[in-house]
């Protein structure tokens, strides 16, 4: 947590400064943006919270601002080492999560055709890291054997689909559409199983021993499904990602306790120390937040998906393609929160979160 709060604290600090010097940010715009770094929840208690997505949200924000250092720079001359630092903090990406080689593999075609001066050497660069995360994932992962993960976490989609034409039709299903679903997801209980807003219960009785044939067998019937059933199809995904876009809607939570099982269970001594009248004060004001007039809705999850689609349509308004390209890994948070198997979500949407400030700052940064 220690190194994490480090890291953390270093970047938006430095993205600050950044935006002061390569965007002329406003003084009290700079003022604004410290604040809310430092009293908005958010980031200082996910700053301590061992979720993979801090350190992840957190490099991103070092690639905008790598990102924003060369599609802005006009004379310059960038050294060597700048470019090994953009290649490291790609391959940190793609490692921190797994679907971070997504958000790279869209992100190059079009850096690549804006630089087209460079775009051999950024070519060099994108295919390197693809090239690195397929030998992680293929060659060194096997060789300590590391459980790779699951097909079902990229299938929330169409599994919820599924889940809700068996529940509210599942008596006009034929046997063949059965015997598909069944081989895939436990047929038994599935309707059952369906939560509108959450696909971990039908997931979990996905079947890990399924082969390529199954799962052939499965979409060959979950696509027939789709013509008998669209409107299903399309209520499932709603109901399944309305919450990134309907305010009125939202799941806000922090980290403020710890789960004493391993101390109970399994005999660790660990424990808070004495600041417990402060943990209790700070712990509060977190949970209120979302309750304070105003400054409260910065605890919205839709708040910030509709900030990033505004900027995204600014920036195509004005056919600032520059911009636009800084905006895309927001645009890929979003469709991931999309894919994800639970709605409203807030530690999925901390990508576009933590870099809001410096987005807003490529927004008003007017020699971009």
């Amino acid at each position: 947590s220690l190194i994490q709060t480090s890291f953390l604290s270093i970047t938006l600090a430095y993205s600050i400064k950044y935006m002061i010097e390569k965007m002329n940010l406003n003084n009290k715009v700079a003022v604004l943006f410290l604040l809310f770094y430092s009293l908005i929840p958010i980031f200082p208690l996910y700053s301590m919270s061992a979720v993979k997505d801090v350190i992840f949200s957190t490099l991103v924000i070092w690639l905008l601002i790598i990102m924003h250092k060369i599609l802005s720079n006009k004379e310059e001359k960038l050294s060597f080492i700048f470019y090994i630092l953009f290649f490291f903090v790609m391959i940190m990406i793609t490692l921190f999560r797994n679907n971070g080689i997504y958000l790279i593999i869209l992100i190059c075609p079009f850096f690549i055709y804006q630089m087209k001066k460079q775009w051999k050497a950024y070519l060099i660069i994108f295919c390197s890291v693809f090239v690195f995360n397929a030998c992680y994932n293929n060659l060194i992962l096997p060789a300590f054997k590391v459980t790779p993960g699951s097909i079902r976490e990229a299938l929330s989609i169409p599994f919820q689909q599924s889940a809700r034409v068996v529940k509210y039709y599942g008596d006009e299903l034929d046997v063949d559409d059965i015997n598909a679903i069944d081989k895939i997801l436990t047929y038994d209980g599935l309707g059952d199983r369906y939560n509108p807003e959450l696909a971990d219960p039908v997931k979990e009785k996905f079947n890990k021993y399924a082969d390529t044939g199954d799962m052939i067998k499965y979409f060959g019937s979950w696509f027939k499904l789709f013509f008998k059933y669209p409107g299903t199809y399309i209520n499932a995904t709603i109901n399944n990602t309305y919450g990134y876009f309907y305010p009125e809607k939202n799941n806000w939570y922090v980290y403020y306790r710890y789960n004493d099982r391993i101390v109970r269970d399994d005999g660790f001594d660990y424990h808070f120390n004495s600041m417990e009248k402060s943990r209790e004060i700070l712990s509060k004001n977190a949970l209120l937040f979302p309750k304070y007039p105003i400054i409260g809705l910065l605890a919205n999850v839709a708040i910030y998906t509709w900030m990033v689609l505004i900027m995204v349509a600014y920036s195509l308004y004005t056919r600032n393609f520059k911009k636009f390209i800084m905006y895309m890994p927001a645009i890929i948070s979003i469709l991931v929160c999309i894919a994800s198997p639970a709605n409203t979500y807030f530690r999925y949407i901390l990508p576009y979160v933590f870099t809001m400030p410096l987005m807003i700052g490529v927004l008003l940064d007017r020699k971009m």
